[in-house]
């Protein structure tokens, strides 16, 4: 098994490009299912969860070619036969599910295995589901799948009882093609949201409204080829920036979008750390005063994003003062604290609030990835830790963080990946 050796080596100073999106490139590519023309698709990171992803759309008969020196995707599902998402495939990622809605729009099914991915708590998708009945497809639910069927979905109005972006961006990509006109309410407002619509609009789709409350696609016959360039990856960006904190470093991030990441720099403002958004990009310096504690709350989008509560909570040990996180997202997103505690952090867990009391003297030692932004987290605790970290079962690492430790060892980072 392969691992990660962190050491403390000092403030991280210099310059770091940021990749495209995971979470805008995986919806992007499962709805290139919605034409049978050649879709183009730049600056896709190279990431195992795009690898899966790849290999899921080939076993549905799309052409795929792939050139990740370029980070470029083409992608052509002209002799699409398949409606069926190969379970060996699907249970290793959760974005396996964005499938189902284009399969549906264009095939008139959909078979898809309940979806895997990081253990941080229940994620169903009833919503996805309820989203597609309203539509007008029927269900049918076995011991691991659930199927649905339509000849032709219908517009609807839905309203979410949560503000899901894998149902919000399912259910708009069915409805691209769908009979009529759709409304959803109570949507996800998520960045990579407006970037799916936007894909799907140079598609030919009619959507507007994202990144409201309320989104409208009126439906359309075909969808035709189109090229994307997908937006920055806000929380590698985020991950950065802490990065640069945790170590009291220097750091300029460039290919950002600095109003995806509000919230994470109010933070760290408040933390002590001056953020410039700057003409050639984001740049995080924490070598000016001693940094201080701030209290953290994860909200849906535009609130502070739960893939960086951990990270965030890495660099909270660090600080001088108590802090307080409070989890209101996923109820399972906490198992990074008994690694971090294993360095010394002392944390403690009151319900769904965590207690960080500070100053701690952070001691490398041999911890384990339990999700992907906990294994980043324990990569950034381990640059600000006295020795040695060995990080194991590292693959959730890198579902997500493209080319992690040559970016990190760019900037002055000791670290290696060993098997």
């Amino acid at each position: 098994m392969a691992k990660f050796l962190v050491k403390d080596n000092g403030p991280l100073t210099g310059e770091v490009t940021i990749s495209g999106s995971k979470n805008s490139v995986l919806p992007i590519m499962a709805a290139t299912l919605l034409s049978d023309e050649e879709c183009v698709i730049c600056d896709a990171p190279d990431l195992r969860d795009v690898d899966v992803m790849c290999r899921l759309l080939e076993g549905l008969d799309v052409e795929v070619n792939a050139d990740f020196k370029e980070n470029i995707l083409s992608l052509r599902a002209v002799n699409v036969t398949r409606n069926e998402v190969p379970f060996d495939l699907a249970k290793r990622m959760r974005a396996s599910i964005l499938t189902m809605g284009p399969l549906l729009a264009r095939m008139g099914s959909a078979r898809a295995a309940l979806p895997g991915g990081c253990a941080i708590g229940a994620r169903p998708i009833d919503l996805h589901l309820k989203g597609f009945e309203l539509m007008g497809a029927e269900l049918e639910y076995g011991a691991n799948y659930v199927e649905a069927r339509a000849d032709r979905l219908r517009g609807a109005k839905i309203y979410l009882d949560y503000p899901s972006v894998g149902a919000t961006e399912n259910i708009m990509a069915a409805a691209s093609l769908a009979d009529g006109t759709t409304v959803i309410e109570n949507v996800a407002k998520e960045p990579e949201i407006v970037d799916l619509a936007s894909f799907l609009n140079k598609m030919g789709a009619r959507i507007k409204g994202a990144g409201t409350d309320t989104i409208k696609i009126e439906g359309v016959e075909r969808l035709h080829g189109t090229k994307h360039i997908v937006i920055p990856d806000r929380i590698e960006m985020g991950t950065f920036m802490v990065a640069a904190a945790i170590t009291r470093g220097d750091v300029l991030l460039r290919n950002v979008v600095p109003d995806h990441v509000r919230p994470v720099i109010a933070k760290l403002r408040e933390c002590g750390c001056l953020v410039e958004d700057t003409q050639e990009g984001l740049r995080v310096r924490a070598n000016e005063k001693p940094l201080v504690a701030t209290d953290i709350k994860t909200l849906p989008y535009p609130g502070f994003p739960t893939d960086m509560q951990s990270q965030f909570m890495a660099l909270l040990t660090t600080v001088e003062g108590r802090s307080t996180v409070i989890e209101t997202v996923f109820e399972n997103r906490y198992m990074h604290i008994s690694e971090l505690n294993r360095m010394g952090a002392n944390i403690t867990i009151e319900g769904r609030s965590a207690v960080i009391p500070g100053s701690t003297h952070l001691v490398g030692c041999q911890v384990m990835s339990t999700d992907l932004r906990a294994g980043a987290a324990l990569v950034l605790a381990g640059l600000a830790a006295e020795g040695t970290t060995e990080i194991s079962e590292i693959y959730h690492i890198e579902r997500g963080y493209s080319q992690f430790v040559e970016k990190l060892r760019g900037i002055g980072a000791d670290i290696s990946r060993v098997d």
